[in-house]
């Protein structure tokens, strides 16, 4: 004989159940990046639908959240790398050289950030570079230098940061979001040593 209150609480279970797997779906999905259709090219990866009119709800959600404003698609692309080259995630710990290629752009900048997107604190006070003020060698090529202690040159410091990301932006650029971009057209993340 079953007691009068249990399909009652079957039902509860299997509603709490299913607010249980709601709510962490919805944690997972906030918390993976810009929703749908990621633009990968090597390491960096862009979102080219999140500026846009045809931004999809997880994303729309992200942004949101973040309180960001990210760059509409005819103003240019926002490209994240989280790993270097050869897929190793980016270590504070470690140096880095970033050298060119870059994608053809009318102007563009390239910083470090936390993995949430925020600038980290550094002696410097240097967050970035930009098209216009890093130094290039003779024919127009650049290296950067990523690394704690200070380097001649080009250099950008993680600060204290033990993971970090590498934000390159591209403005006014005819790259094809449609296509798949060339990885060789695309700045090399090449880590040096670690501590």
């Amino acid at each position: 004989m079953t007691l009068p209150y249990a399909k009652y609480l079957r039902a509860g279970s299997a509603m709490l159940g299913g607010l249980a797997l709601g709510l962490l779906a919805t944690f997972l999905s906030l918390n993976s990046g810009y929703g749908f259709n990621p633009l990968r090219a090597g390491p960096w990866t862009a979102w080219p639908s999140v500026g846009g009119a045809e931004i999809d709800p997880y994303a729309r959600a992200v942004v949101a959240r973040s309180g960001e404003a990210p760059l509409g698609r005819d103003q240019g692309l926002a490209f994240i790398a989280s790993d270097d080259s050869d897929g190793a995630p980016l270590d504070g710990a470690c140096e880095y050289r970033i050298v060119d290629p870059l994608p053809t752009a009318r102007f563009w900048t390239l910083s470090l950030a936390t993995p949430a997107g925020a600038l980290i604190d550094n002696p410097t006070g240097r967050y970035g570079f930009s098209s216009v003020d890093v130094l290039r060698r003779e024919g127009g090529a650049f290296e950067i230098a990523v690394a704690r202690n200070a380097r001649a040159g080009n250099w950008l410091s993680p600060g204290e940061a033990r993971r970090f990301v590498v934000m390159l932006r591209l403005y006014d650029t005819p790259l094809d979001t449609d296509a798949h971009p060339d990885p060789q057209s695309f700045p090399k993340i090449v880590k040096q040593k670690c501590d």
